[in-house]
Formats: C-alpha cells, structure tokens, sequence
C-alpha cells in the first residue's frame, strides 16, 4: 500500500481512499485468482482502520466482507491470515451466520499446529462462536493456555475472559490450566521464521510456508497478568477462594516469595487485596501487611500502586500511613516525569483527609512548583494549599500567580478549589484571595474555570461575613462583560437575595438594570426578579418608587417571560400580603414528586375532568432543594482523581424513590385499575438477614381503594433455580383488608436476582387507615442446575421459608413534607387536634425517642429539632402529608427525660381532618 503525501490528504485523496463505499467496490480483490497477498492486506487494513474510527457498516455489508474475507483462507501467506483473523473478528459483531467459518479457524488453531497465527485464531474463535459450541472447544482452549508460547496463552485467557459472561460453568473448568499459567516459572516466545518474504511474513510470497521455530525466552511474563484476570473472574463471587489466591500469589510479608513476575500482575493482586480489605474486616491486618511488602518490589510501579492502595483505605492512621508517603516522598525526587506526577496526584488527594502526614513533604513538593512539568507543579502547589499554614498562605498565593496563564482549565480548576478550601480555612487571609479571584476572573477562561471561581466567591459571601460586600463588588464587575448565561443568572439571584441585606444596597441596583437593557431574554428575566427584591424588602419608601418605575418599564419588553415576571411583582407591590407565598416562602414543591404526579394525571382519562390537585404533593425546604441540586465540589472530583474506586452516587431522595416506584408499578397491566399510587414505603423493609440463602425485603404501595406489598426476593445460591416463588401472607388480626390476587415469579435464579412478587389487597374501607400485621412465608420449587447443560432439571421438591413479619402501619399512609411550622401551627388552629400524654420508659435518651418518632409516623423534622441540644427538655416538630386526601398533618412533640422514668412525651397534633389525627395517636399509642 503506497503512502499518501501531505498534499494527498490535503486534496481529499485520503477521505475518498477510506471512503466505505469504495472500500466496499474494492472487495471484489478477495475474488481474484490468484490472490494477491499485498492487495488483500492493503484493503483489510483499510477495513480494520475504518471500524476503528467508529464508521459502521450495516449487517448485508459486513456480511459481504465477512465471507469474502473467509475466501482469503486458501492462501498460506502468514501476514495475510493475521490480517484475516483481524477482520473476522472486528466483522463477526455485525455479519451475520458467521458461525459457518467456525472449521476453517479450528484447523489453525490445532495444538499440533506450529504458525504464528495460531493466536489470531484463537482470539477470531471466541468473537465466532455460540456459547453452547464452548464446551466442544474445551480441549483446544485448555490445551492452548497452558501452551509454552505466551503469545498463544494470553490469548487462550483473554478468550477464556470474553467467553465466560455466555459460557461460565465450561470456563470455570478451566481454573486448573490458568492457576498453571500463572504460576509458570519461565515462559518462551515462538517468533523465528524461515520465511524469507519479508518480517514475519509480510511482503513475502504466496507460495512460502513456516517452519523452524527459534525459542526465544519472553521477559514480559505478560501471561501471569491474563491468567490471574480469568482467575479472578472465576472466583468473584467466592471471596475466601480469592483471599487464598491472594496470599499464595502474594509471596508472604515482605512480597519476596511471589511467582509473578509481571509487574502489571502484580498491580492487579494489590486492587483484589484491596477490596477485600474493604469487604471483610478480618483481613484488614494481613492484607495490610502484604501491601506493605509490596513497597520494597523493585518495580516502581508496583511500589506507586501498594502506596496509593495504602493511602485510599478507609480510617487509616497515620502511622499506617508513614511508609506509604516515605515511598511518594523518594518518588518526588526522582528524574521519570511520569513517577512525579503520580507521586503528587496521589498526595493530593491524601491531602483532603491528612493534611498533617502529607505536610512531611513539603520541602519536596515546594521544590516542584518550579517544575517544567506544569501537571507535577499544579499538583504539587494544591497539596501544598491544603498542608500549608497560615504563615505559607501569601507566598503560596505569590507563585501561583506567576503560572496560571500557563496551565490548562482543567488545572485551573483544581488550583481554584484547592484556594477556596484554604480560604475557609484561613478566613483572616480572604483579602488575598479575593484579589486573585477578582483577577483571574478577568483572565481568559471556559465555562468549567469561571464557573469554579464564582463558586468559590459564593462560598466565601456565605461562609466569609467580613467579605460579603467586597465579594459582591467583584461579580457585579464580572457580569457587566460575563459571556456565559448560567453564571450571570446565578450570580443575579445572589444580588437579589443578599443584596437588599448589605449596608448600602442601591449601588447593586445600577448594575443589575444594566442587565435588563444589555442581555439576552433569560438574564433580563433574572435581573427582573433581582432588581424586585430590592423593593419588596421595604428598605427605603424612595427606592420602592425608583424600582417600581424600573418594573413598569420591563412591561414593553419583547420577550414573554421578562414582562410577565415584572408583572406578577407589580402586582405583588399594590398586595403586600403576596409577598409571602410569592417571595418569601421557604418551601418549594420536590420536583421529581411534581413530575411523577403530572405523569400520572396526564396518563389517566378520567383524571383529566378534575383540575390537578397540588395539596399532595410534598414541599421540601429550600435547603433541601440545594442540596439535592448541588454540584459534587470539583475538590472531590477533578481534583483527587488517583481514586481507582467510582465515585459514590448520591442517595436517591424519597420523591425520586416514590417516583421510580409509580413508573415500575404503572408497567403492571394488573393494576391499571387501581389508579395513581398514593404513596409509597421509602426504605424497604428487610425480611431477611442478609447472610441467608434466599433474600426478601418489603415494600408497601398505598391507593385509594388498594394496598398492594411488593417483595423484592434475591436468590443467592448459584448452582438453583427456584420456580413457582410466592409469598403466603396471613394477617394477625381483623385488618380490614381483603385478599385479591399475587403475582408469582415463575423462575429465580442467581444470575436474575433480585425478582419481584406482589401482592394485592382491596381496603375495604377506603376512608379509613387500616394497619395490621401480616405473618409471610416465602414458597417455591428448588431445582438443581445441570452442570453441563446450565438447564434447571425435570423434577425439583417444594420448600417453603419463614419470614420475619411485616406491618402496614401509620407511616405508609403519610408522605413527609415541609412547612414553615410556626405559621402553620397557627394556621390550624381551628382545625382537627388532638393531645394525648405517653410515657416512653424504654427510651435511654431524648435524641432515641426523636428517631423513634420520626421512623413511626414517617414526617418531617423540621427547624433541626430532630437533633435534642438538651438532654432533658426537647420539643420536636413534624410535618406531614396523609395520602388520599387526608390533608396537612403537624406534630408537636414535648419531651422530659429522666434517669428513672425515661422519656415522657406529650403529643400534640393539629390537621385538616380528624381522621389524621386519630391515625398519629393510633400510632403512638399502639
């Protein structure tokens, strides 16, 4: 294949040259006689590049290739077959019947069989074939992975990895020929040839053959990595096995003993030791103790992975922690680019939680900032932010000055991060730091960088009081030439809520009006609610005139958003009583609450005749609101990326579980009927313990006229499959409930677990609360799994298996929900109440009896009384909504506690129906 020139590719001859298309023409090569080797490698060269640069070929068309490459069979030449095993298995995704080419690999990849495809082959076979041709290959593969050639092992292993999702009761047989390879002692490579074509094969002629193999020994021990992967993957889920293979691998204390060779092996057995430290408190110390062997391996990467898997520990001391950073520390010296940076990345993050153990290198890192490498110096200066004291601050602030025209945004950000924790830290320094904010604002950046230093002005206005004005003077100087939308409309929504509250708030006024006559429709309609603010907080009788003229002029904007904002603010002006629904409200509806009732209303015909009802759906307070919107700090993200573990997901709220439990249950055909569900359980109710063989755990759904209990049931034994699985309930007393149907699972395996059975029951008063307990018994049919087969067998035997109980009880009717409780309290006054006085003498403490409460009734706590600042008077207050129409629901909790007679509670409920205040005394009282 000619090389194109520069002026080829720039005339397009290189586009049009691995064009699809042309590509597609040009298979007509595969056809030729005799074949050309040269020709067909050029072009399956073109088709492989193509795949790899994500150009997709439908199934006819690869079909087409796939079977004229397979012509390319008859031909000996061994470049040529590489290049053929390359394409099949790229192709083999998309073609289809590629499973007639299956004989034709088979005979390359025969033990007997000395060619230096033998591997290609061997990767194409497992791409080719169906998982139920696994255990008629078993032979070639096992006899391949324990072959002397470690180019053919580490394909039989790779292989064997790729086959086990479809195949593993075949490839867990396996386990013996890979503890083989990875226990190997010496491995030799296979790579002489007599071909006189050309390196190994290409170029050469259609007529030669290989022979006179040439052992050559292999110094990577490449096959120890591979072997130990599969070996893994076969033993996961039985964690004793793998400790065991990790201490026979680990070669005792000082890491002296081991087999493994490969230094990437190695780094492998140091993330499975790893996790089980994490997994299994019991092999804390002498999994810790092979780590600490692994530090003095002679390979650096070894030493940097046994150090970062030291350093990420949860609750580690600092003394564990010494040996770890005297390593990083030798690596902060050293000439290799590469080990610097992976030294400071890692004290970086190290530093977050240990800032006093990293501070030993200090000296070292100071000496880095200086460093040609930007990366290193970047890493190096916020380990130093975060290690650093009060007196290092200015110096510190000095040098990072002089580079951060010099660096990426993406370490930029880290820089800025890392600054605004010090700031907090240090707040008697703000004044520098606001300095560097305000100037590196006006330095050239993206979106990610300026969103990070106006984050960080943010923190310090709601963490900083002495900064508050200063900070406030700078963003207001930004959005006068801010070219980002997001962060003029956050930094607008800043002025108007804590611009009213400085000492002389007109001087904010000029520049959000200038938003409203220079920006686009979403920032004029930002500034209009910030610029409203000022006049509704009643500061000043003159600039409540001033900026009601300012509103009236927004009414001739062109855009419906802006005049209707200013609008709906005039109108506030002339009615002060809106201003506390409308402005000053401190609960908002929980959106993903909102959306799933507006789903449900605009789902249902019948719904549609009735105007949307929004007194069922929970508020959440502001700070609720922000916390569930909150940014992950990029201090946790981007700047402590040496973590090899995935970040932790935030906890999914109790409006966005209801949701996801309405959608799954609206995907039942059996409940169509029933209607939206009103509410549901927020945590699962565990039934089990969760070491046994068979898990169930319960969740209670609530409609208007039906209960239906959903059991989440696991099956944890691998080699059965239970089938007919259902659950008997009996409830304990008259419940009022009446039983219509369960929906069994018909089959539950492992591998499919978790299954769900419900159960459904109709109220047979729909008005009332009823609670019961109900006694559960889990029942199915065990069947073994035929080892060869993987089909469960003919005949199995009934068992049954005793739960522990569950109970439908006031907290599945109520949906907790925010309110500013004083105004509330008052505002029901006339409404439905109760009192009612308890004595609670089993509770130890005021703060037991608080979560006690809230688990039972299933409410708000609201203003942090959920968190007693006395240990013996404490008044709770609760918030609540009872699904089906049930109304507002408030609680107040007096508690006295004494060492004698424990806690005694004096309950008093305001709602809007008395039905709800008879459920919370129910409750308590039973």
């Amino acid at each position: 294949m000619s090389l194109l020139t520069k002026k080829d590719e720039e005339s397009g001859l290189s586009t049009y040259y691995n064009n699809k298309t042309t590509v597609i023409q040009e298979a007509r090569v595969f056809n030729d006689s005799p074949i050309s080797p040269r020709k067909c490698r050029a072009l399956l060269t073109r088709i492989v590049y193509l795949l790899y640069v994500g150009e997709t070929f439908n199934a006819q068309e690869a079909t087409t290739l796939f079977f004229g490459t397979t012509k390319l069979f008859q031909h000996k030449d061994s470049a040529l077959r590489q290049m053929v095993y390359l394409a099949i298995k790229e192709l083999a995704t998309t073609a289809e019947d590629v499973i007639m080419v299956t004989s034709s690999i088979m005979k390359d990849m025969q033990p007997n069989s000395e060619v230096i495809y033998r591997p290609n082959a061997i990767r194409a076979l497992c791409r080719i074939i169906d998982p139920s041709m696994a255990q008629g290959v078993e032979r070639f593969f096992k006899a391949a992975i324990v072959d002397k050639n470690p180019s053919i092992s580490s394909a039989a292993l790779v292989s064997a990895y790729h086959l086990f999702p479809a195949a593993k009761d075949v490839v867990k047989r396996w386990v013996n020929e890979a503890q083989e390879a990875v226990s190997a002692k010496s491995s030799s490579s296979f790579f002489g040839t007599t071909n006189s074509g050309g390196y190994l094969g290409w170029g050469g002629s259609s007529s030669n053959t290989n022979s006179g193999y040439q052992t050559i020994p292999s110094t990577s021990y490449i096959t120890q990595y591979h072997a130990l992967g599969l070996l893994y993957f076969i033993r996961q889920q039985d964690r004793m096995a793998v400790t065991k293979m990790i201490q026979q691998l680990g070669g005792g204390k000082s890491g002296s003993g081991t087999t493994l060779k490969n230094p990437m092996a190695l780094c492998m057995l140091i993330r499975y030791a790893s996790k089980v430290m994490e997994e299994d408190p019991n092999m804390h110390r002498p999994m810790l103790e092979l780590l600490e062997g692994w530090l003095r391996h002679k390979s650096d990467m070894v030493n940097l992975e046994a150090a970062r898997a030291i350093c990420e520990i949860k609750n580690v001391t600092p003394a564990q922690l010494s040996k770890p950073i005297a390593v990083l520390q030798l690596f902060l010296s050293s000439p290799k680019s590469t080990l610097k940076f992976a030294a400071t990345r890692t004290l970086a993050s190290l530093a977050v939680t240990h800032p006093a153990s990293v501070a030993t290198c200090n000296v070292d890192l100071e000496s880095l900032i200086s460093d040609q490498n930007r990366s290193v110096a970047t890493y190096a200066i916020t380990t130093l932010l975060k290690t650093g004291n009060e007196a290092s601050v200015d110096r510190l602030m000095k040098q990072i000055t002089t580079f951060m025209s010099e660096i990426s945004d993406e370490f930029k950000v880290i820089i800025v991060d890392a600054i605004r924790s010090l700031c907090l830290k240090f707040p008697a320094k703000h004044a520098a730091m606001l300095s560097f904010f305000s100037g590196v604002l006006r330095d050239e950046g993206g979106y990610d960088f300026k969103r990070a230093v106006v984050e960080a002005m943010f923190d310090m206005i709601k963490f900083i009081t002495d900064c508050k004005e200063q900070a406030l003077s700078h963003l207001c100087e930004f959005i006068e030439d801010c070219e980002f939308t997001k962060l003029s409309v956050r930094i607008l929504h800043l002025l108007g809520a804590e611009g009213p509250k400085a000492p002389n708030p007109t001087k904010y006024i000029r520049f959000i009006y200038n938003r409203v006559v220079l920006e686009n429709a979403t920032v004029r309609a930002a500034a209009v609610s910030s610029l409203a603010k000022f006049g509704l907080e009643k500061l000043d009788t003159k600039l409540s005139k001033s900026i009601n003229v300012l509103l009236n002029r927004c009414l001739d904007d062109v855009d419906d958003e802006v005049r209707d904002r200013a609008a709906m603010y005039l109108k506030v002006y002339k009615e002060p009583e809106l201003v506390q629904p409308y402005i000053k409200e401190e609960s908002i509806f929980s959106l993903s609450a909102l959306e799933s009732k507006l789903v449900s209303y605009i789902s249902d015909p019948d719904a549609l005749e009735e105007p949307f009802d929004v007194s069922s759906i929970p508020k959440i307070s502001r700070a609720q609101a922000a916390k569930e919107v909150a940014r992950p700090s990029s201090l946790e993200t981007i700047g402590v990326p040496s973590s090899s573990k995935a970040p932790t997901p935030p906890p999914t709220t109790a409006a966005e579980t209801q949701s996801a439990y309405a959608q799954q249950l609206a995907e039942v055909p059996e409940f169509a009927s029933y209607g939206p569900v009103l509410s549901s359980s927020t945590k699962p109710q565990q039934l089990t313990e969760s070491e046994t063989e068979y898990q169930v755990s319960c969740v209670k759904h609530i409609f208007k006229e039906h209960v239906v209990f959903q059991f989440n049931v696991s099956n944890t034994i691998p080699d059965t499959v239970l089938e007919q699985v259902s659950i008997v309930m009996q409830p304990q007393t008259d419940s009022g409930l009446t039983e219509d149907f369960i929906i069994p699972l018909p089959s539950l395996s492992s591998a499919n677990s978790p299954g769900i059975v419900y159960f459904s029951f109709t109220r047979d008063s729909p008005e009332e609360f009823q609670m019961a307990s109900f006694s559960c018994i889990l029942k199915f049919v065990s069947k073994e799994l035929d080892p060869s087969t993987g089909e469960p067998e003919d005949e199995g035997y009934e068992d049954e298996y005793q739960l522990e109980e569950t109970e439908l009880a006031a907290g599945d009717y109520v949906v907790p929900t925010y309110v500013t409780f004083a105004s509330e309290w008052d505002r029901l006054r006339g409404g439905a109440s109760a009192m009612e006085t308890f004595a609670l003498s089993s509770m130890e403490s005021l703060k037991a009896a608080c979560i006690s409460i809230i688990e039972i009734l299933n409410m708000q706590p609201l203003g942090g009384t959920e968190e007693p600042q006395s240990s013996s008077v404490h008044t709770l207050q609760l918030s609540g909504l009872v699904a089906g129409g049930g109304g507002k629901i408030l609680v107040r909790c007096r508690m006295t506690f004494s060492k004698t007679q424990g806690v005694t509670l004096e309950l008093g409920v305001r709602a809007e129906k008395q039905e709800a205040c008879n459920l919370v005394i129910a409750a308590i009282g039973g």
